[in-house]
């Protein structure tokens, strides 16, 4: 009988130094601050609650136990104060983060961001960097009400010198958060809510290889009969809709499109090309919106190309309704399946 080979330690396998985790949304995102912060101490993150308690979502928890009071700063419940004191950091040669608890809450920071964020680099003829990034937990879907539900990201992405990007998964998540704070720019950091604890979307994180460019958008389902584009929340609904679509014998092709300013609409092109048509799927009203500048750009570029109109399924030109009509009011698996019959069926 031949003896047993000896493993060698070149041959063990070491578990710790894997680069994969299986993580949330809410878990990759604090995983991605962690790895900001460690790779550069001036990194600083700020705002309501986020020290301490970890934030009202909890995304910031455990980073000012490890990272101190300096870096992780608890401030008033002053939206204008927080995104001034960010800018005024940024100028001085940090990268502050800054957490809106919810996105209705951003406003009384409003004019920070469009008249001094969004405005210091052109103004100072590039001389000044204010490489800031904002965190906004937006959308629907966690039984709230007005001021915690809403989706506004259309008004910001109209605002000229800002960067507004919107992940929908675990990698981009991780990825994403920490391109937006090596930006120069200032970074609009819109956040899936209702995703951030999702199980249903737990999946594995290559902490060592990024998941693609920050301002890109990327095809994360293939098809051949229409296609559906959308960003945060809305990318899980079109993706359930496609394999609901399958049962059917249609093959629908999903697009993420992760940065909403500048849009990269290349890919979204690509696919109309080929699939003669687009349903745009947001949780934001649809007037004068990210969905209305889609539908302008890809008949203007695939007007030959379209064998139907391209169509919307949005949230409605309403204030967010009170929690027992969100159901109603918010793109689901039925609307975005009603878009795509009335689109084959031109």
């Amino acid at each position: 009988m031949a003896a047993p080979v000896k493993s060698s330690p070149k041959d063990a396998v070491d578990e710790s130094a894997s680069t994969v985790q299986t993580l949330t949304i809410g878990k990759a995102i604090n995983l991605g601050l962690r790895a900001a912060m460690e790779a550069d101490d001036k990194v600083i993150i700020l705002g309501e609650d986020v020290g301490k308690l970890g934030g009202v979502f909890r995304i910031t928890d455990g980073l000012q136990k490890d990272f101190g009071e300096q870096r992780v700063l608890d401030t008033p419940l002053a939206e204008s104060g927080i995104i001034g004191t960010a800018v005024g950091l940024a100028v001085r040669g940090f990268r502050p983060v800054c957490e809106i608890q919810f996105e209705g809450f951003i406003f009384p920071g409003f004019d920070q961001i469009s008249s001094q964020l969004a405005k210091l680099h052109y103004r100072s003829q590039g001389k000044i960097k204010v490489p800031v990034v904002v965190r906004v937990p937006f959308g629907g879907g966690i039984g709230a009400v007005e001021h915690h539900s809403e989706s506004p990201e259309s008004l910001f992405a109209h605002i000229a010198g800002l960067k507004v990007v919107s992940c929908s998964n675990p990698a981009d998540a991780y990825w994403m958060i920490q391109q937006a704070i090596a930006s120069d720019d200032p970074v609009l950091f819109f956040e899936p809510k209702r995703l951030y604890h999702n199980g249903q979307l737990k999946s594995e994180v290559d902490t060592a290889n990024p998941a693609g460019p920050l301002f890109a958008s990327r095809v994360v389902r293939q098809g051949t009969d229409a296609t559906l584009v959308a960003y945060g929340p809305s990318v899980k609904v079109c993706l359930d809709a496609a394999t609901a679509a399958q049962e059917e014998g249609r093959s629908l092709e999903v697009i993420d499109l992760r940065t909403i300013s500048p849009l990269d609409l290349g890919p979204v092109i690509e696919s109309v090309r080929r699939t003669g048509r687009l349903i745009a799927v947001t949780e934001a009203p649809s007037e004068s919106s990210i969905s209305s500048e889609i539908a302008a750009r890809v008949q203007q570029e695939c007007f030959y190309s379209l064998e139907a109109p391209v169509l919307r399924v949005t949230g409605f030109d309403t204030p967010y309704p009170p929690s027992k009509l969100e159901d109603h009011y918010l793109p689901d698996l039925d609307r975005v399946l009603h878009a795509v019959d009335r689109s084959l069926g031109w």
